[in-house]
């Protein structure tokens, strides 16, 4: 019989299991104000670029148009996200925040804040200045462009 590793031999177990552990706790706090990481995620990037297309949130998301459509479909119906008609061209639109959205991003922040000082916060500013760096260098390296959402 073949040996096989055992699963904690695994950096990708230990990211994985830190990951999943931040994730479900910032999901369980956003939750609270009635939004997904998703769509979290998907505001916060409006924040700085609105009025925008939802193709260039596709692009900076790295998502499909099609979820993007979507997420911004569950905004609206929030009265978090406004559609805006484009007055060149009525098949085009544009998304923004609603001032309600609007009001929301600083609040989801310090959540976002808060949940990053409580799982990091055990950590020596070195190694977490260390953390980050290392995983901006995997991303960079690995090419990894897509918002993580979920």
């Amino acid at each position: 019989m073949t040996a096989a590793s055992g699963l904690t031999q695994h950096t990708g177990y230990w990211m994985r299991m830190v990951s999943n552990a931040v994730s479900q706790e910032f999901a369980r706090k956003v939750s609270g104000e009635d939004v997904t990481v998703a769509e979290w995620s998907f505001m916060r990037i409006l924040y700085d670029l609105e009025p925008t297309p939802p193709s260039i949130l596709a692009e900076k998301m790295g998502m499909t148009k099609g979820a993007i459509s979507k997420l911004g479909e569950r905004l609206v119906a929030k009265g978090l996200v406004e559609r805006t008609e484009s007055d060149a061209d009525k098949r085009a639109h544009s998304l923004s925040l609603t001032p309600i959205g609007r009001a929301k991003i600083p609040v989801l922040a310090s959540l976002a804040d808060n949940n990053d000082a409580e799982f990091f916060g055990v950590l020596t500013t070195e190694e977490h200045t260390t953390l980050d760096r290392i995983l901006k260098v995997l991303a960079e390296r690995r090419e990894l462009k897509a918002t993580p959402v979920d």
